[in-house]
């Protein structure tokens, strides 16, 4: 097992190397050399826990890692950090089945995987001699800021730069990004949007000029969004513990093909789902689910992806994105990882603002479907689910529910469907309020929280308690095009 590069260069290196580095000298996004098939052991992994679970698919792919490290590593991350021992529990409700994501430290399925990825870079560090200070350079829509800050604060060697769009996040994930303590933290809000903020670190990372600079006075780029191997493997263990709690449950039996609906900006926890499917958990549909900002669901119906146009500001910001960064992986494998072919897509999409893709490529999506649901739509969802159910969900997980009822409604499916609830809804709650019939004119943030809390008989998840009393500590902002003199005032070079 080694990586490569999305777009051809000869590299093959590590997964330690392949973590450190994030993204690869020619652009492209590091790719296993094959996915592991683990078809003939469902049956047996049907019994591990979580950990053992995260272990035994881990080691399939991080090779170059010895077993103590690794079950070093994953011991760190998933400990009395989540509020539930089984990490990602499943919550029947009705008919559907809601993977609840955010029982970690920030409360948004990012936990997952970032909190894990800092001891596999601090042990990829080691394994490889780096010298050199690490500086992680994070692009967020929401919530792989915090995940990614809470992550790596206080480690030896790492330094964290997060940048966020200043007026596209909500009023609790700015708040958790602007007090973040730790003496290696930097955070900045940005003019602009996400992709903005995306591009510009994409950018910084394919400068080489500025590398070499990063490179004299010690330092080396390595990223925590899911561009990063790293963050997008983590993400594999939790649909097939999903899928063998209902195994376990006796909802299915083994070898049955379940759906998983996910709400989809940047296109990693889906592709996540993809590579378990390669990888042989029976997965009948993955259900990409969009907001308004509906460029995947075009894609998925039309075969072209187009991001000329408006990026719209919805009640889901965190799926408030117009360039899907790893959307490049799924091309890469449809394309039967033909590295040509990746080159002038991206080559378009950079000049043109769209490319299209072959028949042939086409044929190879039949696993996914997309659609879509609108602000009114995400609002209707959530009164519903909470007045049929009294189940509370946040807007982006209401946009998975919308479109898998969608789904349903067309097609007749009968499989059993999986939703992933991506973030706790008083990460999102003054739209979940209003979304109820409330009134929150008036009050602030934990005003409208409280009202939340007491409205639904919900009790307020302990992270979000702890911002009552916190300072801020970070009030930059910065045009996209500041980013690096930005970070060369931070790590003061």
């Amino acid at each position: 097992m080694y990586y490569l590069s999305t777009r051809g260069n000869k590299e093959r290196i590590t997964a330690s190397q392949a973590i450190i580095k994030g993204l690869s000298d020619d652009g492209g996004l590091y790719v296993p050399s094959k996915f592991p098939d683990l078809r003939d052991e469902l049956k047996n992994l049907c019994t591990l826990d979580y950990s053992q679970l995260a272990f035994y698919i881990l080691s399939k792919f991080l090779v170059d890692f010895s077993e103590a490290e690794l079950k070093s590593c994953i011991k760190s991350a998933y400990d009395n950090k989540f509020d539930s021992t089984e990490i990602t529990p499943l919550k029947k409700i009705n008919n559907n089945y809601f993977l609840e994501l955010y029982h970690g430290p920030t409360l948004a399925f990012k936990d997952i995987a970032l909190t894990l990825l800092p001891h596999l870079l601090n042990t990829s560090i080691k394994k490889n001699n780096i010298d050199k200070d690490i500086l992680i350079l994070t692009a967020t829509s929401g919530d792989t800021g915090k995940a990614a800050l809470e992550g790596f604060k206080n480690i030896d060697g790492i330094k964290i730069s997060v940048f966020f769009p200043e007026d596209g996040v909500s009023p609790i994930q700015k708040l958790q990004m602007k007090t973040q303590d730790g003496n290696n933290v930097f955070v900045a809000g940005i003019k602009g949007n996400f992709d903005d903020a995306q591009s510009a670190v994409k950018e910084i990372f394919s400068d080489n000029e500025f590398n070499e600079l990063l490179d004299k006075k010690g330092f080396t780029l390595s990223s925590a969004n899911s561009i990063n191997i790293g963050r997008l493997l983590p993400q594999i263990i939790y649909y097939f513990h999903s899928y063998f709690n209902l195994v376990n449950n006796k909802e299915i039996k083994l070898f049955d093909k379940v759906n998983f609906v996910v709400p989809t900006g940047n296109f990693g926890d889906i592709l996540a789902g993809y590579y378990a499917k390669e990888m042989g958990l029976p997965v009948n549909k993955l259900i990409c689910a969009s907001n308004e900002n509906n460029v995947l669901y075009d894609f998925f119906k039309t075969g072209e992806y187009n991001k000329n146009r408006d990026l719209k500001l919805t009640t889901s910001p965190s799926m408030d994105i117009l360039i899907s960064s790893n959307l490049e992986r799924l091309l890469f494998e449809i394309s039967n990882r033909d590295s040509n072919i990746i080159n002038k897509l991206i080559y378009d999409l950079n000049n043109k603002g769209h490319y299209k893709i072959s028949n042939n490529m086409r044929d190879n999506l039949d696993t996914f479907i997309g659609y879509y649901a609108t602000d009114d739509n995400v609002a209707e969802t959530i009164n519903h689910v909470f007045e049929k159910y009294n189940y509370l969900i946040d807007t982006h997980t209401a946009v998975a529910y919308y479109c898998l009822e969608k789904y349903k409604n067309k097609t007749q499916n009968r499989s059993k469907s999986i939703i992933l609830s991506t973030a706790s809804p008083f990460k999102f709650s003054k739209d979940v309020l209003k979304s109820l019939g409330y009134n929150s004119d008036n009050l602030d943030d934990f005003e409208i929280i409280n009202k939340l809390s007491s409205i639904t008989n919900t009790t307020i998840p302990n992270p979000i308690n702890a911002l009552k009393t916190k300072i801020i500590l970070h009030e930059n902002l910065y045009e996209s095009f500041e980013l690096k003199s930005a970070i060369k005032n931070y790590l003061g070079i």
